[in-house]
């Protein structure tokens, strides 16, 4: 695996893994701070009724009024400024006219460009009041991210973030989905290294410091497969059972990582009792 300096990288993904300076950082830290308080200010308007529609406009203004633009807007052909999904679908649910419910569960994903950086996080919202199952598939798929964000040192390997997600989620007799995985990001949206929420520890890139990438597990109540309707873009369940996801992103720094998508207000699990890892 190749690791180059971020700042005389060119402007694609060539597979060679960016390590970014403390300049980079603190353009990430501003560009996710935006984003964890969009996330902060959905948890006041997620309600029964709502449409994700709203979520999606909401989140489109958000942006604009803080000079950031949403980075999955016209992103391959995708014309939402968010992704909303909901219940069974895994992910990149496109939002529309269809109103929440009482007792859905929602993962709202959001991506703002701010000064050339992206800042990536998505977050779990229970509508109205939720089964007790759901309510715990929640609480297990956030500890499975912060078991993962745990595992992120100098001289870890990739695996080590699958090991600790993998481990406890399927302790917890949920599933880990292996069609989609975490991802470098910074002045690219999606970049290298790839960050699989399953595996063995000894296994993948060695982490070094100046890498930054998001890392976001998906965890179903059923079984792990999963396939993507003819939209070409919402995964849910084969099965039908339950699934979430949280997201952070993080920079590994001397003696671990920084998550820079941490909520301002506490809310890194809208719903549930706050806790920051």
């Amino acid at each position: 695996m190749n690791y180059i300096e971020a700042s005389t990288a060119p402007p694609k993904n060539t597979g060679a893994i960016r390590l970014y300076d403390a300049q980079a950082f603190e353009g990430m830290r501003r560009a996710c701070q935006l984003t964890a308080r969009c996330l902060d200010a959905l948890a006041d308007i997620v309600k029964p009724g709502l449409l994700t529609d709203e979520i999606d406009r909401f989140v489109f203004d958000f942006g604009m009024d803080h000079g950031a633009y949403p980075a999955t807007l016209n992103y391959r052909g995708y014309t939402k400024s968010t992704c909303t999904s909901i219940n069974h679908v895994v992910c990149h649910g496109i939002p529309n006219d269809k109103p929440l419910r009482d007792g859905d569960i929602v993962n709202i994903d959001v991506t703002f460009v701010l000064d050339g950086w992206h800042g990536d996080s998505s977050r779990m919202y229970p509508v109205g009041v939720v089964k007790r199952a759901a309510e715990r598939l929640l609480e297990v798929t956030y500890e499975s991210l912060m078991r993962g964000i745990a595992a992120v040192r100098p001289g870890a390997r990739t695996g080590a973030i699958g090991e600790a997600i993998q481990t406890y989620a399927e302790a917890e007799r949920c599933s880990v989905v292996r069609d989609f995985c975490g991802h470098g990001v910074g002045r690219l949206f999606h970049d290298s290294p790839n960050i699989l929420h399953y595996g063995r520890a000894n296994e993948g890139p060695e982490l070094r410091e100046g890498m930054i990438f998001t890392i976001e597990p998906m965890i179903n109540l059923g079984r792990p497969h999963v396939k993507v309707l003819a939209d070409g873009w919402t995964a849910v369940t084969r099965d039908r059972s339950l699934s979430a996801q949280y997201e952070h992103t993080v920079g590994v720094t001397s003696d671990g990582c920084e998550i820079f998508t941490l909520s301002p207000g506490g809310l890194d699990r809208p719903g549930l009792p706050s806790h920051n890892g």
